[in-house]
């Protein structure tokens, strides 16, 4: 397999891995760049994982970048119940732990909901959202099937094996094969037996409904709208209307739902334009 230069430099600047208690449940999460400059926090969809962000964080220069594990997800303790306002402070509690001054928080698919949930919430604590393909359903639609079979995972002998059958949810047929290998690879944690997925299949609660949350956003918020996603040119108009200021809507060209797997450089380069231009004024 040919990986990319620019990939193979991104995950040489490997993150640190820390960790802060919210509501008696360690969340987990990475952190890049330096120590007091403007942060930017990372949150990923359902049933993934901070490494999502592994080939992305790194290439945001000049910025201190977090990326967690939500509860019930990647290295971060399970709950006895999952609560989108407890995820929201979650994010606002490993921002708090880097000490950074009124991020922008960056949320993909579910993790929208969950960063929309902050900037209502929470909105004293940031500065502005960025929200990745993010549709106006009742539930996120990576937990659609999820919950159509729900059941324990299952155990794979080995990580090759499990690794053969990593999907993405929902579905999508293009991924780029060295950013797939990564992601898959740190989905899996070791068990009795071999090896599972990392995220609680129970995971699901509360959701809270985007149409909902939008009138109450009084942050600067854009829209990253995924040309093969799940956002449709009308559900992104419909979305803007519900918001009170201003919503930018951003097309990704020729990606699907995961950006990240597929055109993670067009997700780079517009993560950076607006991280340099600024969000506008409401």
């Amino acid at each position: 397999m040919t990986v990319p230069t620019w990939f193979a430099q991104a995950l040489a600047q490997p993150p640190e891995h820390r960790d802060v208690v919210v509501a008696g449940a360690r969340v987990a999460y990475r952190v890049w760049g330096p120590a007091g400059a403007p942060g930017v926090v990372l949150v990923h969809g359902g049933a993934a994982h901070s490494g999502w962000w592994d080939h992305v964080a790194p290439l945001l220069p000049g910025r201190r970048v977090v990326a967690l594990d939500l509860t019930g997800h990647g290295a971060s303790d399970r709950r006895d119940r999952y609560d989108p306002l407890l995820w929201a402070r979650e994010v606002v509690a490993v921002a708090a732990a880097e000490e950074l001054d009124r991020p922008v928080v960056v949320g993909h698919s579910m993790g929208g909901w969950v960063a929309v949930s902050v900037g209502v919430e929470h909105a004293a604590e940031v500065s502005a959202l960025v929200v990745v393909d993010s549709p106006l359903n009742d539930r996120p639609p990576d937990e659609e099937r999820l919950r159509e079979r729900r059941r324990p995972h299952r155990v794979y002998a080995s990580v090759e094996e499990a690794m053969t059958r990593f999907r993405t949810l929902p579905p999508q047929e293009v991924l780029l094969p060295y950013v797939r290998e990564h992601v898959a690879r740190g989905s899996l944690r070791p068990v009795e037996g071999g090896w599972t997925w990392a995220f609680d299949p129970d995971f699901f609660g509360t959701r809270l409904l985007l149409r909902d949350l939008l009138p109450g956003v009084t942050v600067p918020l854009t829209l990253l709208r995924c040309e093969h996603g799940l956002v449709s040119a009308a559900m992104a108009a419909e979305m803007a209307g519900l918001v009170r200021g201003p919503m930018p809507v951003v097309e990704l060209p020729d990606a699907g739902h995961h950006p990240m797997l597929d055109q993670p450089l067009a997700l780079v380069a517009t993560l950076r334009t607006l991280l340099a231009l600024g969000s506008p004024a409401r």
